[in-house]
Formats: C-alpha cells, sequence, structure tokens
C-alpha cells in the first residue's frame, strides 16, 4: 500500500490546518467500504470524520467524488482531506471572553481581538481562541479532545483582529474547509500602510515562502521558483497624506500573505514591525511630525489589519452566509487623527 502527502502549490494557509492523504489500493485488494479501508490506514481519525469528509465531498476515487460505502477496489487512487488528526496535548479551557457574532448548532462566527492568538502552540499554550472556545462549548465533543486546532477552520495572525468561523461538529469543518481550499469563500480585509499605491486598484501576485534569512517571516520569490502561489487584490479606499486605507480581497491565503505582498510593492502596513511597518517610512523631518506618528504608534500598538468582510455557503442549509465588522477602535482613532493632522497641514 503506498502512502504520501499531497504537496501541491495550490493549497492554502488555512489549509496547513488539514491534512492531505494519498493511497493506492494494491492489485489483489478485496471489495472493502472506504470508511473501513481508510480507518485502517489512519491513524488517530475516527470513522465518524472520514464519514464527515465523505458526506461533504472530501474523498475522491480516482477523481471521482465518493461516499463512505464506496467498495474499493485493486489499483483505486484513494485521495482525502481531513482535518489534523488528534494529537498528544492538554487543550485546557479558559474563561477568556470572545465576541461571538453568530452561532448556530452547527458553526459559530467571532470577531477575534487583537493580541489574540488563534490556537496553542509552541510558545502559547494558553490565553488563545482555542482555549477560550473550550470553556465556552465544554459540552460539545469537538472540544473534549486534545485536539490543539478544535473546530479551526482558517486563522489570522496574532496582531490581526477580525472574522473567524469556528465549526462545532466534524462535519462543518470538513465541509468549510473545502469551501477554503477550493476559494469558495469570501474574505476581505482593510488596512493602513505607508505611502499610496500609483494604481487606486491593483493585483500583487508572487509566490510566498519563509524568508531564508529569517524563518520567522515571510518573503516574496517573484520568480515563482520557490514558495507558494499568492494573489492579493487591493483597492485604495482612502488616501490620508502619508499613509492609506486599502482593502484587500485574498485570492489565496498564504502565512501573513497581505503583509508580505504589500511590502514586496513598497508599502508596508502601518506599524508592522516584522515587515519594517513600525518605521517613520513616508512624511517630514519635523520633529513634531515624528512624535505625531510615534503617538499613533501607541495608539495602535500592532499591524494596522483587519479581516473586515467573511463569507461562506453553510454547511448544512448551503445558503451563503455574510458577515461585515466595523474597523476595530484603535485603526479608527488613528484614521481620526491622521484626518486632524491633514486639516491642520492645509489650512
Amino acid at each position: 500500500m503506498n502512502k504520501m502527502w499531497l504537496h501541491t502549490n495550490e493549497m492554502d494557509e488555512q489549509n496547513e490546518l488539514f491534512e492531505h492523504f494519498r493511497f493506492i489500493a494494491d492489485k489483489g485488494q478485496n471489495p472493502l467500504r472506504i470508511d473501513k479501508f481508510l480507518l485502517h490506514k489512519l491513524e488517530d481519525t475516527s470513522r465518524t470524520k472520514i464519514k464527515a469528509a465523505a458526506d461533504v465531498g472530501c474523498i475522491r476515487v480516482n477523481d471521482k467524488l465518493v461516499k463512505a460505502n464506496y467498495k474499493v477496489k485493486p489499483d483505486d487512487v484513494i485521495v482525502i482531506l481531513l482535518s489534523y488528526p488528534r494529537k498528544v496535548f492538554e487543550l485546557i479551557p479558559e474563561n477568556i471572553p470572545i465576541n461571538i457574532i453568530y452561532e448556530d448548532e452547527h458553526l459559530l462566527v467571532v470577531n477575534k481581538e487583537p493580541g489574540m492568538v488563534v490556537h496553542p502552540a509552541h510558545g502559547n499554550y494558553n490565553g488563545t481562541l482555542v482555549n477560550a472556545l473550550a470553556w465556552h462549548f465544554k459540552d460539545l465533543e469537538m472540544f473534549k479532545t486534545s485536539d490543539s486546532r478544535a473546530g479551526l477552520v482558517h486563522r489570522i495572525d496574532k496582531n490581526t483582529s477580525g472574522l473567524l468561523v469556528v465549526a462545532k461538529t466534524d462535519k462543518a469543518k470538513s465541509h468549510l474547509g473545502k469551501q477554503f481550499y477550493n476559494k469558495t469563500s469570501y474574505r476581505k480585509y482593510q488596512g493602513l500602510i505607508w505611502g499610496t499605491p500609483k494604481e487606486p486598484e491593483g493585483t500583487v501576485e508572487g509566490n510566498i515562502g519563509r524568508n531564508p534569512k529569517n524563518r520567522k517571516v515571510m518573503y516574496v520569490y517573484p520568480e515563482g521558483d520557490h514558495g507558494k502561489h499568492a494573489v492579493t487584490h487591493y483597492k485604495l479606499l482612502e488616501d490620508l497624506g502619508y499613509i492609506s486605507l486599502i482593502e484587500c480581497k485574498l485570492e489565496t491565503g498564504r502565512t501573513h500573505q497581505i503583509r508580505v505582498h504589500m511590502k514586496h510593492i513598497g508599502h508596508p502596513l502601518f506599524n508592522d514591525a516584522e515587515y519594517g511597518g513600525d518605521q517613520i517610512l513616508k512624511g517630514t523631518t519635523y520633529t513634531k511630525y515624528k512624535q505625531f506618528v510615534q503617538n499613533c504608534f501607541k495608539i495602535l500598538p500592532r499591524q494596522a489589519l483587519h479581516a473586515k468582510e467573511l463569507g461562506f455557503l453553510h454547511p448544512e442549509s448551503e445558503k451563503w452566509m455574510e458577515f461585515n465588522t466595523e474597523l476595530p477602535d484603535d485603526i479608527q482613532l488613528v484614521i481620526e487623527k491622521w484626518h486632524i493632522y491633514l486639516s491642520g497641514r492645509n489650512n
């Protein structure tokens, strides 16, 4: 039996939350239900999770979708997309307030505060969104496990605020995960950047991978020899003189995608320390101006990025759902201060 990882340049950052498996049945394979077949081959995976994957079209045999009762035949090529198997990890429920803007029995949508890590990992084992969810939904089976990514379909950076959808069942997680993988979900961000793009609307395209000089940050490989394919569409919403308010629509969802793409075209996000935006990159040399910017940095001590809009098909009703949030107070306050600065400069 051959088992291998599926490696593809089309794998989104969200789908780092999922595992791709490929099996080729032996020539002497006896007919066997595919859920039983996969149960024997995948460690730490339940039959319920396999069935949920099949129900939402995450299992293919010979490039065709199959249900859980499909009988595996000799030489069948089987591909499955599964959420991470449960790992040995103690998920500690914590009573942390979270802003839930929508919830039903299948999913919830959260407006994440800046500064909150999405899931436990090295260096951040508590205080995360998943720790908070484990407390608030301790009666749900999904959050009683040792899965540090329980319910997660996608994620946003610690210091980025905004909308996240979280699954409450295995079926919902598989269904939503498939949408993010196939790019049928919808995501729009707003943020502040240094400078003003030459074109009011445009597209940034360039493979994104780890920076060879600093593995903590990402890098654009424009020639496409390294990294993963990434596309960001941007639109100028307001020119504020030395900074601008922009809207970004993601076609892909790589790690730090908007942040690294905007740096790549010479417009780092305002106060993005990892990509150079925490320096005064545009403006005058006057001391008062420098102090004004430093005051703005104190008001907004993070990259100025907010996941503002989110859309997807409901995993049960198949109804299109769309959510929109206001910019958080810190970004709005900096915009207001910049309006005041501009009006004083023009008088």
